[in-house]
């Protein structure tokens, strides 16, 4: 057994096809299927069900892939610790950010991050949290910007800023009225959420209360993505929040909508990058929070931590 057929084994539970599997390997398909067929006879199990075109792992191949795992990313780790002793500063930095943020942050970020770091280039990978963080524990990802605290116990965070809320209404809204726009003045039964699995759609039923979706919209609105709340809202189906960089970005321009911004203590979202402890790379982490932290308009809070 090697550090290559451990990798067979994590693509090949990845992608389910042994095709897909080798082509990210970089090796032929026959190559990844004996080597995989080997190291069942090794260790004297099979680590995945083979059922016509279904491949899953078994349970003992589902114990055998997280020590798979951790052991690649440990080997993965010693790389990237001899790199960062030779150059702290040397080598790509692979960055998840939540579908909320990534448009609206990444603007103001990549042009200074090529400046200030032009030696660690950043890889981008827009997801959802829920993904995000086990990417991060794994290894997969060096940091990912999050506006949740982190769970896994392996996982650590800096803290960037807070990020105001805003209200959006359609025009002549009611809300339009008000001079400052508290979340209790706001229907829940009238709000436009984005879908399961965004931590954005969490944070707004958290400041104002679960919706009894339908029963005051004209439909059963789920977006996926900023954007499309931003259209629903003009076309009349609701009011939402809006995360500040959104707003910053002038995308609410282009809409029909009126927007205000949300006052209160909890009106705003803590946004964080977070990462491994032992990561070899928090020389440039802590480089790139502080770039992060230096490159936002004064609209959003900073955190010097």
């Amino acid at each position: 057994m090697n550090l290559r057929d451990l990798q067979y084994i994590l693509a090949l539970a990845e992608h389910a096809h042994f095709g897909h599997a080798a082509a990210a390997c970089n090796v032929s398909q026959p190559t990844l299927s004996g080597q995989v067929a080997k190291l069942e006879q090794e260790l004297g199990v099979e680590i995945f069900h083979r059922v016509g075109r279904s491949i899953r792992p078994t349970e003992a191949g589902e114990q055998i892939l997280e020590h798979a795992r951790r052991a690649v990313s440990a080997s993965n780790d010693i790389v990237d610790t001899a790199r960062a002793n030779r150059d702290p500063l040397s080598g790509r930095l692979r960055l998840g950010v939540i579908p909320t943020l990534g448009p609206y942050l990444m603007p103001f970020v990549l042009p200074a991050a090529a400046d200030k770091l032009p030696n660690a280039p950043l890889v981008i990978v827009e997801d959802m949290t829920d993904n995000l963080v086990p990417m991060v524990a794994e290894g997969k990802l060096d940091a990912a910007i999050i506006a949740t605290t982190p769970e896994p116990p392996e996982l650590t965070s800096m803290e960037l800023f807070d990020e105001p809320f805003w209200v959006a209404t359609p025009p002549n809204h009611s809300l339009l009225a008000l001079k400052t726009v508290r979340s209790s003045d706001i229907d829940p039964k009238s709000l436009l959420l984005l879908a399961d699995g965004h931590c954005l759609r969490d944070q707004v039923i958290d400041l104002c209360g679960h919706p009894q979706v339908g029963s005051a919209s004209k439909a059963d609105t789920r977006a996926t993505s900023l954007e499309m709340l931003l259209h629903l809202t003009a076309a009349g189906f609701g009011v939402t929040l809006l995360p500040q960089l959104a707003v910053e970005s002038g995308r609410t321009a282009n809409v029909q909508i009126a927007i205000r911004p949300l006052e209160g203590d909890e009106a705003s979202r803590r946004v964080r990058l977070i990462y491994r402890r032992n990561s070899p790379r928090l020389k440039a982490l802590v480089e790139l929070a502080r770039l992060i932290r230096a490159c936002l308009p004064d609209s959003v809070r900073k955190l010097q931590k």
